[in-house]
């Protein structure tokens, strides 16, 4: 049974589905997938009927997944995103010269991500990159869900924990206490967090950040509270400007203060939290086929963190 149903899909049975999901209606969808609305509706009712499930609950305003469709579509996905890493595949190997890569990137690792993408255009001019920038948390999610290919992030102690995910670690990166070049901090030796206490600190909202609970656990090691923040931001260009505009002081990556090379505007204080040491690397989906476009990125990337270690 299994067999002949399999043998009876269709490619444009499972983009319909998806496009019907996405639209919310069959009526919105049909223009999209260049049909008439009696067709998307016949085709999703022989889907119903091959299948022997609904996959759809039909409402006044539309129609919604029923668990058998949410199932089919989170299937679906694989397979088209599989369909298109094949397809780049063999313009790959027809035309190395070309290709498109989807790349997700934390926001303090956008200069070593830069840096990679701008040594593979020197010499793959027509490959196309689409970047992204979030949270290593939000990186992974949007890796299981097959937007991105490659994440480029700081990677967590127990990171072997995820079943699903692999990681290449390219070097090793502390965290740093930093501020704009012009404050007289910048200047001190010896400096603790104790010491920095009643600082006007910058930081980013706690139950969104990846890093804070390293820097939890960097106070915690000096028996100190995270102090209270005077600015509470989640964006990293901000943060960057306040920091050199103001008398703020920060926790970031060592690694943003270093490359691709010294940070004009910022620097680190002269005390160091070697308990927020943790590797930063290339995390990938575990099960999924690595195209010849990202095992160029891998190798690009090897050759940028072997040139800033």
């Amino acid at each position: 049974m299994d067999d002949l149903r399999l043998r009876r899909l269709k490619l444009r049975d499972l983009h319909v589905l998806d496009a019907v999901a996405e639209a919310g209606s069959m009526a919105k969808a049909a223009p999209r997938l260049g049909m008439s609305q009696p067709a998307v509706s016949r085709v999703v009712a022989e889907l119903e009927h091959l299948l022997g499930v609904p996959l759809f609950d039909r409402t006044a305003t539309g129609v919604e997944l029923t668990r058998f469709g949410e199932a089919m579509r989170r299937r679906t996905a694989t397979v088209a995103d599989e369909l298109k890493q094949g397809l780049g595949e063999l313009t790959f190997l027809v035309d190395p010269t070309q290709g498109e890569i989807r790349i997700g990137t934390t926001e303090p690792m956008t200069a070593l991500t830069a840096t990679i993408v701008q040594g593979i255009s020197d010499v793959y001019p027509r490959i196309k990159f689409v970047i992204s920038a979030n949270d290593t948390l939000a990186l992974h999610e949007r890796l299981r869900h097959r937007e991105i290919d490659i994440a480029v992030t700081r990677m967590a102690a127990d990171f072997d924990r995820y079943e699903d995910l692999v990681g290449e670690a390219l070097f090793e990166d502390e965290l740093a206490v930093i501020a704009g070049k012009q404050n007289p901090l910048v200047r001190r030796r010896r400096l603790t967090l104790g010491n920095l206490m009643n600082e006007k600190w910058l930081l980013g909202p706690p139950a969104m950040s990846f890093l804070r609970p390293f820097i939890e656990e960097a106070f915690r090691t000096e028996g100190l509270d995270v102090p209270a923040a005077t600015v509470t931001c989640g964006s990293y260009a901000m943060q960057i400007n306040l920091l050199a505009a103001g008398p703020f002081l920060a926790i970031l990556p060592r690694a943003t203060l270093r490359y691709p090379g010294p940070h004009p505007t910022l620097a680190p204080l002269r005390l160091r939290m070697p308990t927020t040491r943790r590797p930063v690397g290339l995390v990938r989906l575990k099960h999924r086929h690595v195209s010849p476009t990202v095992s160029l990125f891998c190798w690009a990337a090897r050759e940028a963190a072997a040139k800033m270690r």
